[in-house]
């Protein structure tokens, strides 16, 4: 007699940001994006490329944080303002980049000592968990930022995973001043990367990555230049959903312990379509 099936895990809120610059006038290509490889060790997707980002935390929809926070201006469509928390706080965490202002809504320059000593003092003192984001905030006098997050895309990991999400990702243009700092938690890589070049390199099995990833990459890859991307996200509208988690035979024969389709060379990094932050 068959076993029933097992029920599909409900997928996590999560959140994941897309930190973009220009790049070098004499550079091959006319934008970097920061990416961060997971450590092989991690359960989920181990030893994969992706963009900075983690799950929903309780305390990222609290009404502290939420108080202390400036913009976006609501209107149908967006994430829950929690996510919006969760992509400047991990984005705080795994680079050290961060999204605040002051009282009057000026962004906080990095470029003066004490403002860098700062978040270098919050940035240890959250992931310590010594308190939550909003409370650290206040208590260097700043706001959480999500003036420069601009909505991206959707996606949910598919159903045959046993670890899902469902994760909102955001772009951010690079703060002046700031330049990421690889926090080694839960990463072993960071990086500035010219996004045609890093979809190249997943296609040619050089980058394991997941679809969000890919899709990222592919869709940066297409502007001509920073301003052009910015104006293209005006709006604050997303630009695209997932689809992989609605095709659900596709990932019939994945091996999620070791993350690649049967018949894949030992070697290869193997190219899984699926979600996560």
């Amino acid at each position: 007699m068959s076993e029933p099936p097992i029920a599909p895990v409900d997928p996590r809120p999560a959140a994941s940001v897309l930190l973009v610059r220009a790049a070098p006038a004499a550079a091959r290509e006319p934008l970097e994006v920061y990416m961060i490889r997971r450590h092989r060790s991690m359960k989920f997707l181990g030893g994969y490329y992706a963009f900075p980002g983690g799950k929903v935390e309780v305390e990222d929809g609290a009404p502290e944080i939420l108080a202390r926070c400036r913009g976006p201006e609501a209107h149908a469509g967006l994430p829950e303002p929690a996510c919006w928390v969760t992509a400047v706080r991990e984005l705080l965490e795994e680079t050290g980049v961060l999204l605040a202002c002051d009282d009057a809504g000026r962004p906080v320059d990095l470029r003066q000592a004490p403002a860098r000593e700062g978040v270098d003092r919050l940035r240890k003192a959250l992931v310590a968990g010594e308190a939550p984001l909003g409370a650290l905030l206040a208590r260097e006098g700043w706001w959480c930022d999500l003036r420069p997050l601009r909505y991206l895309s959707h996606f949910i990991t598919p159903r045959s995973s046993p670890i899902r999400f469902s994760a909102r990702f955001f772009l951010c243009p690079a703060p002046a001043g700031q330049e990421p700092a690889l926090l080694t938690t839960e990463t072993s890589e960071g990086f500035w990367l010219h996004p045609g070049e890093g979809y190249r390199r997943f296609i040619a099995g050089e980058m394991a990555m997941a679809e969000p990833a890919e899709y990222g990459l592919g869709y940066l890859a297409q502007f001509a230049s920073a301003a052009e991307l910015w104006d293209a996200h005006a709006d604050g509208r997303h630009k695209f959903h997932g689809v992989i988690d609605r095709i659900h035979g596709f990932w019939a024969d994945f091996d999620w312990k070791t993350l690649r389709f049967p018949g894949a060379p030992a070697t290869s990094p193997g190219r899984p379509r699926g979600d996560t932050p």
